[in-house]
């Protein structure tokens, strides 16, 4: 039966983790995931859980006692934002390339410089090509859903693998909403007992974790691990399938909203894709048919299956909140101009760059971009392929 509740993005995760009652959980502080590691260690001095935890003197150390835990045995997980993320960088890799099942909740939050606490993309992003899944989400339901669901994929025998699950800082991870939460028996039995198969605590049958690998057998290792990247999207869509039945709520590798008759679709990720379902509402509210996109997993990038989705309409507006530095647009951009061009679908594009630093994106602006995209197919008025929105003059 479903427990109604209010609870913001960060308390939700924090639930979600005390009903899997992971082994270990080591962390370290740092805005705006504080939250996460503070709300669980109450759970476990409470005696509502006996999860082991950790303070450390950093995040790089938080990321490593969860990497020796779960080579161990234990199911692990930490949490952490921005910079924290920058300095698990030598970590995030041994994580993924040892082929490990832990899990991060990331709640993001910009990068330095300028300093800055507030939202956009640029710590998970700047992690993108670490070998971890990274799942999204729109809202605090959402991200409470992810949580419970990443486990089930990255301890599949076919993955192994960690999976990042990302929130927007502020956004969802402090503001309250109403949510669904699932009895704590329910949750444990979807997400079930963690029984490695190979672990170093194994006396029976010792291992080695991430030994030195000479060339005759990296790069064997990294196809592997690339293979099990492929493997996860098909996981994770049937971990999805079981959780619907379990909870009623239904997950995919993105979100189709009103795209199937949309003229112009834009392609978003996180919170800011509430922001363009209502000006998509309010425009077709005046005949104008536009569609929204919302990407749920990023990692591994649904390629085919995004082509496929945007290929009936006349321009995809590909909104990025992050900027990588390239002269030619952000990371989504890259991605999804290249499954357009290698699946042969010809749709026009737009890459923008919008909410850095926590920049608002507002239902008005939204509502521009899709009347550039109309201006593009219908007067040949060709916008700038790689614009900011709502900076100042």
């Amino acid at each position: 039966m479903a427990i109604k509740e209010r609870m913001s993005g960060n308390e939700a995760v924090s639930y979600a983790i005390r009903q899997i009652n992971p082994d270990v959980f080591p962390a370290f502080p740092i805005t705006p995931s504080t939250e996460i590691p503070q709300m669980v260690s109450t759970y476990i001095a409470n005696g509502e859980m006996d999860t082991e935890f950790i303070p450390v003197e950093s995040e790089h150390s938080s990321m490593s006692a969860a990497i020796g835990a779960e080579a161990a045995g234990a199911r692990s997980l930490t949490a952490t934002s921005s910079a924290g993320l920058a300095l698990m960088w030598e970590e995030l890799l041994l994580a993924a390339s040892n082929r490990l099942p832990l899990v991060l909740a990331l709640v993001n939050r910009t990068l330095s410089g300028p300093i800055n606490i507030n939202c956009d993309h640029s710590d998970s992003m700047g992690a993108r090509d670490t070998g971890w899944i990274q799942i999204y989400a729109e809202n605090n339901q959402e991200a409470y859903d992810n949580f419970i669901q990443a486990y089930p994929i990255a301890e599949n025998e076919a993955v192994h693998l960690p999976v990042m699950i990302c929130q927007d800082g502020f956004i969802t991870s402090h503001a309250v909403e109403n949510i669904e939460l699932m009895e704590d028996n329910i949750v444990r039995k979807f997400v079930g007992e963690y029984n490695p198969e190979e672990y170093l605590l194994n006396p029976g049958k010792p291992v080695s974790a991430g030994p030195y690998s000479v060339s005759n057998y990296a790069m064997e290792a990294k196809k592997n691990q690339e293979i099990a990247l492929e493997n996860s999207k098909e996981v994770i869509l049937e971990v999805a399938k079981k959780f619907k039945k379990v909870s009623g709520r239904e997950y995919g590798l993105f979100e189709e909203y009103k795209t199937k008759d949309a003229d112009y679709i834009m392609l978003i990720m996180g919170s800011a894709a509430g922001t363009a379902k209502q000006a998509a509402d309010e425009m077709r509210a005046h005949g104008f048919k536009a569609g929204v996109l919302k990407l749920r997993v990023f990692r591994p990038f649904p390629a085919d299956e995004v082509a496929k989705a945007l290929s009936g309409c006349k321009a995809v507006a590909i909104m990025d909140r992050c900027e990588s530095y390239n002269g030619n647009g952000g990371p989504l951009g890259s991605e999804v101009t290249s499954a357009l061009f290698r699946n042969k679908v010809m749709t026009e594009t737009v890459n923008y760059i919008y909410g850095l630093a926590g920049r608002d994106f507002t239902v008005k602006e939204t509502k521009s971009v899709f009347k550039e995209l109309e201006d593009m197919v219908l007067n040949g008025k060709q916008p700038a392929q790689y614009q900011y929105i709502g900076l100042r003059k």
